[in-house]
């Protein structure tokens, strides 16, 4: 097993932990891995049944990864404003799928088109900046579109503005993921 399979099994045995140990469901062991102590930024994505069931995660790399991990999968089962609160009837078909973000690099763009140039589909995750507000997508959601501007549009709405805007004071930063993805015989 690489050293990658290895931290994968860490994260997601401490994502599925923190949403279980909330729910009084019996805990999995949870494997150590050195990065565990390393200041990381993940998202954690959980799917019920096959369904978007939660999506909550950092940008930036303000605590350890284990911790982040945590954090970010209670909220995701919990605190999701989009989903009602992950159940225990639920738990077993959920999966668990952690993104764990590299470094972001700004995207210099005057203009929509040299934004949507800039954007390698399928590898990056993307930031929207628009005064004191911020919206991402995770490389994952360019298999729900069509089109870099059509990444560029749903971000845009994301974000609470209208899919054709375009201004000064917008900016882009991109980021890659490292994918982490619970495999589908592993749940209950």
């Amino acid at each position: 097993m690489s050293t990658g399979d290895c931290l994968g099994l860490a994260l997601i045995a401490r994502a599925r932990n923190a949403v279980a140990s909330s729910l009084g469901l019996p805990l999995i062991d949870t494997p150590d891995h050195p990065r565990l102590a390393a200041p990381a930024a993940t998202f954690v994505t959980l799917h019920t049944s096959g369904v978007l069931h939660g999506c909550i995660g950092s940008l930036e790399a303000t605590r350890t990864l284990d911790e982040d991990v945590r954090a970010n999968a209670f909220a995701a089962a919990f605190r999701d404003p989009r989903f009602e609160p992950l159940t225990v009837a639920e738990f077993g078909a959920t999966r668990f799928e952690i993104s764990l973000l590299g470094s972001a690099w700004p995207v210099p763009a005057a203009s929509e088109d040299e934004a949507i140039a800039a954007l390698v589909p399928h590898r990056d995750g993307v930031t929207l900046w628009w005064q004191d507000s911020r919206a991402t997508l995770l490389p994952q959601v360019w298999g729900s579109v069509r089109s870099p501007r059509e990444f560029l549009h749903a971000l845009k709405r994301k974000a609470g503005l209208p899919a054709g805007y375009w201004g000064p004071d917008l900016r882009v930063e991109c980021y890659t993921v490292t994918c982490f993805d619970e495999a589908p015989e592993l749940l209950a």
